[in-house]
């Protein structure tokens, strides 16, 4: 991780904002603006891009993806501008919580993939890449969202290390096991193998 330099009042600062900017819920906000309902009532009720993509509508999915991803890269670009590394990668981490436990919506948000993906583009783009590498690949070979989301998550320590990107393993460790939580009751279905298969509406 990196060195801590900044004062309190400032990681405070990036901390608050970068929880706010996380907790802006654009699966609900793009599947009300396309006319397609409210996404918590639809299959799984995630507001993540893999179940708007229940919704049939795959520029839903896509907006919702590159605009979740999006806040998470956005809140480490914004606190790195003005502020140290240790603001950058706590506004980052702080907008990852803010996705999964948003405050508009009684702190039942997603699971934080698309987030966590973004934040490190933005934080160490190489592992970054991997990352989305690692999801993609996974994705298209097994046509499991979630399994590919937790293949990423678990690797993502494993290539910041490779890459020589020490300063953000513990980050990346971080984001893995609260992906892993929020994905308790697919590792599940997972297991039992009734975990349902990308496009199933």
């Amino acid at each position: 991780m990196p060195e801590i330099v900044s004062p309190a009042t400032t990681l405070l600062l990036w901390a608050v904002l970068g929880y706010l900017l996380g907790s802006i819920p654009f699966g609900v906000l793009v599947t009300r603006a396309m006319g397609l309902g409210d996404v918590r009532s639809i299959g799984s009720g995630n507001i993540g891009a893999t179940n708007v993509l229940r919704t049939g509508s795959k520029g839903a999915a896509l907006a919702t993806l590159l605009l979740d991803g999006g806040k998470g890269a956005l809140a480490v670009l914004l606190a790195r501008a003005v502020a140290p590394e240790d603001a950058a990668q706590l506004a980052g981490a702080m907008a990852f919580l803010g996705h999964c436990f948003p405050v508009w919506l009684g702190f039942r948000g997603g699971k934080g993939v698309a987030t966590a993906l973004g934040l490190l583009l933005a934080v160490a783009w190489p592992v970054g890449l991997a990352a989305c590498a690692t999801w993609a690949a996974t994705a298209a070979l097994l046509r499991i969202s979630s399994l590919s989301a937790l293949v990423a998550a678990v690797l993502s320590p494993l290539w910041a290390v490779l890459l020589g990107r020490g300063e953000v393993v513990v980050l990346a460790i971080a984001l893995a096991a609260l992906i892993l939580v929020r994905h308790r009751a697919n590792i599940a279905r997972l297991l039992a193998g009734t975990e349902p298969r990308i496009g199933r509406r």
